[in-house]
């Protein structure tokens, strides 16, 4: 099931159309009230966020899902007329997984729904390298069995090297598959939360190795 929460009934109804007609099942919400009670009912595998909503905007609402343990990894793409850069980069540094502006285009909007779909069903209940440990579900990460606190962004960005162990991921990769955009100047985007990750993770950073010229890798310790 995906929830979409959209205040204008055109694009609602469109979008619901055209799910439902690709074989997603889909239920539209008008305002968030709506979509929280029929969060307690059934939890969908995808949703669909505007921005400008009334009652509580969308960003709001990303936020109070990715700060609730059982719909932290709840895929969510955001489908709004904000469509400036700005916007664009709080939006996905807020924690969504993908943001589509107004006007769109009803394949690209099908297209990328099924893509986030496929990634979260390939989502592993746990990775181990060494003394790392991540559970996606519970968005948890330990190091030699202690806590670590991750931001939204480093924890998708570790969980993306921990998928492909080994292989060299370049920046711009990295930033569409984890950011979900690429644009010229903002790979220093990938560097700073590199950066912190590897202070986080204490012993475990040194897994992530740099690349010189490339990018990133992920290696586990020596055997």
């Amino acid at each position: 099931m995906i929830y979409i929460v959209e205040d204008d009934d055109n694009i609602r109804e469109l979008v619901l159309y055209t799910l439902n007609n690709y074989g997603l099942q889909a239920a539209g919400f008008e305002r968030p009230s709506a979509f929280w009670a029929a969060l307690q009912q059934q939890r969908p595998a995808l949703v669909i966020l505007d921005i400008m909503l009334p009652e509580e905007d969308g960003l709001h609402m990303l936020k109070a899902l990715r700060a609730n343990a059982e719909t932290a990894r709840l895929p969510i793409m955001l489908l709004t007329a904000k469509g400036a850069e700005y916007d664009k980069v709080k939006g996905l540094d807020s924690g969504a997984d993908d943001y589509m502006t107004k006007p769109f285009g009803m394949m690209e909007l099908t297209s990328r729904v099924k893509a986030l779909l496929r990634r979260s069903e390939q989502q592993p209940d746990q990775y181990r390298l060494g003394a790392l440990c991540v559970c996606p579900d519970r968005h948890q990460v330990t190091v030699n069995g202690q806590a670590v606190l991750l931001t939204v962004k480093e924890f998708e960005l570790l969980c993306q090297l921990l998928r492909h162990p080994g292989r060299v991921f370049g920046r711009d990769q990295l930033l569409q598959q984890v950011w979900g955009y690429t644009f010229e100047g903002e790979s220093r985007t990938v560097d700073v939360h590199v950066r912190t990750l590897r202070q986080k993770l204490g012993p475990c950073g040194a897994y992530i190795e740099t690349v010189r010229g490339v990018g990133y890798k992920l290696e586990g310790p020596p055997a």
